[in-house]
């Protein structure tokens, strides 16, 4: 099992030292959110708060995570990077197909393409893309950027696409891994089916097994059980004897942080630092 540290919303400056910290101290993957704009007036409510609100992240900084992603690349060797998760279906398949390859071949192949479909309709009005396909364009846009990852002349034409015989160059000796992120069963289908992993937040150990016991079910039926597949968890482990369960459920790659991401961040860049550079010697450099 390999570690990732994750951030977002902090100091646009801490980055590039906690990246490079992170690379030095044996972290596996460093993990990025993603947000394009926070709306005045939103349906629903946040997700990743017991209370469902959302105001913090008004006047939070979202870094775009291509451009940040390829900074670190820059100034790191080892550690991957994997976007926890890019809003998919918001997007344009083609465009981001170039996006993903060409930041793929800028970090040597250390690229996860961590995707997922996005919970608020907002997105999808602001980046007129439409709400109610958006499950199924997701499907879709993940083949698209497989197939356009060839390298080689590829097409698609569908209800909601209608790409001609197309191919990018450059593109990387093979596709990033696609990780899907969700909270239900068709994001776990779409995992098994098209993806070759998932990424699992905010779960306890019971609910890991059982979601995995899902995940796996649609694997097998697909006949792809037998093929490499990634289980990004971040979830509470705070022992390594805990870490180590995790790892026996089949956790592959597990997400450690200093901080909880949904409150306002008042750590200085030193203490985070320090964090990482602490957890690999008593964590990483024993596993």
């Amino acid at each position: 099992m390999e570690f990732q540290i994750a951030e977002s919303m902090c100091d646009i400056s801490h980055y590039l030292p906690i990246a490079q910290a992170a690379d030095e101290a044996g972290f596996g993957v460093f993990g990025l959110g993603d947000s394009i704009f926070y709306p005045e007036v939103a349906e629903g409510p946040y997700p990743y708060t017991a209370d469902g609100d959302r105001s913090f992240l008004e006047g939070a900084p979202f870094l775009d995570p291509f451009q940040l992603f390829a900074a670190m690349s820059v100034v790191t060797t080892n550690i991957k990077f994997s976007f926890g998760v890019l809003k998919l279906p918001i997007r344009d398949p083609v465009l981001t197909a170039k996006q993903v390859s060409s930041l793929a071949v800028l970090s040597n192949e250390r690229l996860i393409l961590g995707v997922g479909l996005s919970p608020w309709i907002e997105d999808f009005q602001a980046c007129s893309q439409d709400w109610k396909s958006r499950g199924k364009r997701m499907d879709e846009m993940i083949q698209i950027i497989q197939g356009l990852m060839t390298g080689e002349y590829f097409d698609w034409k569908s209800e909601y696409y209608d790409i001609p015989k197309i191919k990018m160059c450059p593109v990387p000796a093979t596709c990033p891994p696609v990780v899907v992120g969700g909270h239900s069963k068709p994001a776990y289908r779409r995992a098994a089916r098209y993806g070759n992993g998932v990424n699992f937040v905010s779960l306890t150990e019971d609910e890991l097994v059982d979601r995995l016991t899902i995940v796996n079910s649609f694997r097998k039926e697909y006949g792809r059980e037998n093929e490499s597949f990634i289980v990004q968890a971040g979830m509470p482990a705070f022992t390594v004897d805990a870490m180590k369960r995790l790892e026996e459920r089949g956790v592959t790659c597990l997400t450690v942080g200093y901080r909880n991401p949904y409150q306002p961040d008042t750590m200085q860049l030193q203490e985070k630092v320090d964090w990482v550079k602490r957890f690999g010697d008593e964590v990483i450099a024993k596993w």
